[in-house]
């Protein structure tokens, strides 16, 4: 994707920063970070993830980035630890969309992805989903049900069932979900965050080869947020 001039850096909400990632600034990426994966072994939630970078991996991003801000570049996300829905491509991750036989490991990630963390995002891993999003309970996957973050004997909603639970949990600042008909909404609301379905054309529809194969001109990438300002930030730096 060619970023368009006036977009860099991204230009994101103020209020962003006082929200998801607000102490981003004060104790740096690689501090946040390891924050992410010491909650990550707290909380215990495997079937979370279907597959989660190796924390020295995730680790040297978040170097570079505390470099690049004490050089002085403007990264306004930077330290903000991002979970991804794997029905959208992050570069280098297998896309499962819930199901092995399907898996690819695409060379580029989808326009969202590229836009948050050009703005200083980090990627933690890709989450779970019901398989080829086509569900609402988050209990329809091969890697396992995603369990509610507050009462995991009932179900945690989807089918972005891995993000909305990650951000609940206390791990991802912000998340990436897809929604058609709820499956960012739904989960979101079951976990007591937040998620908006922008209107069709505001944040790209370039996800993944299900999407792109299927057609499915509903679904786009949505936002999965604590708080309702945070998810302002998508308009702008989403696609």
């Amino acid at each position: 994707m060619r970023r368009r001039a006036n977009d860099d850096p991204p230009h994101i909400p103020a209020t962003f920063a006082r929200t998801a990632a607000v102490t981003a600034a004060d104790r740096g990426a690689v501090a946040r970070v390891r924050a992410a994966y010491a909650r990550i072994a707290e909380a215990d939630r495997p079937e979370v993830w279907i597959a989660l970078r190796a924390e020295d991996e995730a680790l040297e991003d978040a170097a570079a980035l505390d470099g690049r801000v004490a050089a002085g570049e403007e990264l306004p996300l930077a330290g903000a630890t991002l979970a991804v829905k794997d029905n959208i491509d992050v570069a280098g991750i297998p896309t499962t969309a819930g199901c092995p036989a399907f898996a690819y490991v695409p060379s580029a990630s989808a326009p969202v992805v590229e836009r948050l963390t050009a703005a200083g995002a980090v990627v933690l891993g890709k989450t779970n989903l019901d398989q080829f999003a086509t569900g609402l309970v988050g209990t329809r996957s091969p890697y396992g049900a995603v369990r509610d973050m507050r009462r995991p004997d009932r179900v945690s909603g989807g089918s972005s069932s891995g993000s909305g639970v990650a951000v609940a949990l206390g791990i991802a600042d912000i998340a990436l979900g897809t929604d058609t008909a709820g499956s960012g909404r739904v989960p979101a609301a079951f976990q007591g965050i937040t998620s908006i379905k922008p209107t069709f054309g505001r944040v790209s529809k370039q996800v993944d080869r299900v999407l792109k194969g299927l057609g499915k001109q509903c679904s786009m990438s949505v936002p999965v947020v604590p708080k309702l300002e945070a998810a302002q930030l998508f308009p702008k730096a989403g696609g």
